[in-house]
This record gives structure tokens, C-alpha cells and sequence, in this order.
């Protein structure tokens, strides 16, 4: 990093006079202020980036009495949807100039939520985002006192807690919707643990879409969001063969399915259509290529990040909000067997 003709570390009035602008002018640039010209933010650019200049974070804390920080609890991280939603929300806190302190939940307890509340609340967060999905989640929140905004991230909050989700009833019913629309009339469904609101919810697409087409519910398994766990259901439904068509609560869950399938000669799609849900990154190279619902965990992120920062300046809950799935098509869904 460069220093200033003094010797010291270069400060806002040093990128000033190398600009040859304002201070309050350099103030914008490093906020990013909407009012300032092109040709001004690239010479304070070019100013920053001779000087080595870099944000006195304390100093602005002890100025703004925020820390710019943002605790994020969160749970299941070995997971795709998790692991990914937390990323998302990092990236998204990032670009609005915030670090991230997480706190990974060993079990979902009223005790372990609230020792990572109060972790949070001694580092003197600035807010909270809650990654834990979880039906006791909102109960234990909804407990405590909370003197930061906290965002629920996989639920729309209650009355003290804001919240944005994806839908997951809409993403399942897409999946069933489809399926259905291909000519299978015995859908079943591997969930994940229904205690937690993805799985809850999942299912309940499911059940809404039968209802909806007049339709059977069927076949209903449990799984624990796994690969393994989706295996040795794959196994036992591979010899029952009681659905033509099975919509899986996760794409690791519809992983191990299809191994299972494949080693008992069970062919996808030709004998039975399968669909995932999260379009992981490797879903699109299964064997066969997986047909699921995508979430944009992006926007999940930047979804949170703004009803964070808008708590943060309003001191008050804002709206919750929904994002849309996408139902992405690929070769593992076909039309039944019998009607081929």
C-alpha cells in the first residue's frame, strides 16, 4: 500500500488533492453516491488507485456508530441450498459494503440460536440474517428481543422478524405440474425432513398439484436431504414400482436415486421420470441429465441484503418478499411407459 508524502497512510484529503477535487467529492465515489460524474468518479478512481488508498472502517464505525457488519446464522452447510444461499447473501453484503460474521448451528435448539443471537450482539452487529429454515426457527426469535433488524432467509418472518423466500410451493408445483402434463398419473414424492420449512413446503406443492388435477397422493418418503438418503429409498422403490414418476425435494436426494435405479435396472426416463429440486451445478451432467427446479440464490441474497439495509436506515420492519423458481427441462422426465 502507498503512503502519503508524509509518510503515513494515504487518507480521503490525500485522494482529494491528487484528484483535484473535494473531500465530500472522494466521500461519494467511496460510497457510491448516484450524483457524481463519470469523468469525476474515474479521476477519484484513478487518484485511489495510485494512492493505495483504503477505508478507514473504525474510524467511519466510531462516525455512523455501525459496525458494518453482518452476523448470518446458518445451518445444513454441507448442503447445496444452504451452502449456496449463504453465499449468496455474503456476495450480496459485500457489494453493499458490509462484512459477514457467520455462526454455524451445530443443532437447531432455542439454546443454540440464542448463544449465536448473543455472539452477534457482542460483536455489535448491525443486523442479522437467519439461514435456518427450520420450524422452530421463527418460534425461538420470536422469543427473544432483538435490538437489530433480523431478516429470515427460507421463511416471510412473523411479526418480529422480516423474511424472504423462494417459493417452494410454486417450484414443487411446476415439477408435479409438468409431470403431469406429460401423462403420469402416480407421482410420488421424496421429501426432505418435513420440520424444516423447504421440505414442509415441497411436499405441499406436491399435494397441490394432485389436488389441483384430480389426482391421487400417492407414494410420500422421507429423506434427510442426502445423496445416501436418496439411495436407499431409490433401492426400496425400485423394487415396488408404485409410480411411474417421482418428484425429489433436492438434486443430491435425486443423485442417489438414480444410482440406485441405475444399479437395479430400473431405466430413467424410460420406466420412471424424475425430477430434482436447486439445479446444482452438476445436475445437468447426471446420469441421465437431471430435469429440476432452479432457486437464484443471487437474488435470494440481494433480497435479504435490502430489506436488511432498509430496516437498517427505517428502524422498522419492511414487507417480506417471494423470489420465483424456474422449472429448468432436461432428459430425465418422459411420458409413461404405457403411452409411449
Amino acid at each position: 500500500m502507498a503512503k502519503s508524502s508524509k509518510g503515513r497512510m494515504p487518507r480521503l484529503e490525500d485522494v482529494a488533492d491528487v484528484a483535484g477535487v473535494s473531500h465530500q467529492t472522494v466521500s461519494r465515489v467511496v460510497n457510491n453516491h448516484p450524483n457524481v460524474s463519470k469523468a469525476t468518479r474515474e479521476k477519484v478512481e484513478a487518484a485511489i488507485a495510485e494512492l493505495g488508498y483504503r477505508r478507514n472502517t473504525a474510524a467511519r464505525s466510531l462516525v455512523t456508530r455501525r459496525s458494518q457488519t453482518i452476523g448470518v446464522l446458518a445451518s445444513e452447510l454441507s448442503q447445496y441450498g444452504p451452502a449456496n444461499t449463504l453465499l449468496g447473501v455474503e456476495h450480496a453484503a459485500r457489494d453493499a459494503g458490509y462484512f459477514v460474521s457467520i455462526a454455524a448451528l451445530r443443532e437447531v435448539s432455542r439454546e443454540a440460536i440464542a448463544d449465536a443471537i448473543s455472539h452477534f450482539m457482542d460483536q455489535a452487529v448491525d443486523g442479522i440474517a437467519v439461514l435456518v429454515p427450520h420450524s422452530d426457527t421463527l418460534k425461538a426469535l420470536d422469543e427473544m428481543t432483538l435490538s437489530v433488524p433480523v431478516v429470515a432467509v427460507g421463511s416471510l418472518g412473523n411479526s418480529n422478524v422480516s423474511g424472504t423466500m423462494v417459493d417452494q410451493r410454486r417450484g414443487a408445483r411446476l415439477a408435479v405440474e409438468h409431470l403431469i402434463g406429460q401423462g403420469h398419473r402416480q407421482i410420488g414424492h421424496v421429501s426432505g425432513p418435513p420440520d424444516w420449512t423447504d421440505g414442509a413446503e415441497r411436499a405441499q406443492g406436491w399435494r397441490d398439484a394432485l389436488r389441483t388435477a384430480n389426482l391421487p397422493e400417492g407414494l410420500l418418503v422421507e429423506g434427510d436431504w442426502s445423496a445416501g438418503s436418496g439411495y436407499r429409498i431409490g433401492r426400496k422403490l425400485a423394487e415396488e414400482r408404485s409410480a411411474t414418476a417421482i418428484f425429489v425435494g433436492n438434486d443430491q436426494m435425486a443423485l442417489g436415486l438414480l444410482r440406485a435405479f441405475a444399479e437395479a435396472g430400473v431405466r430413467v426416463p424410460d420406466d420412471v421420470s424424475v425430477v430434482g429440486f436447486d439445479d446444482q451445478p452438476e445436475s445437468g451432467y447426471f446420469t441421465p441429465p437431471l430435469t429440476t427446479v432452479r432457486q437464484d440464490f443471487e437474488e435470494l441474497g440481494r433480497r435479504c441484503m435490502d430489506i436488511m439495509l432498509k430496516e437498517i436506515e427505517a428502524g422498522a420492519p419492511v414487507s417480506s418478499t417471494i423470489v420465483t423458481p424456474e422449472l429448468v427441462l432436461r432428459a430425465s422426465t418422459a411420458t409413461p411407459a404405457a403411452t409411449n
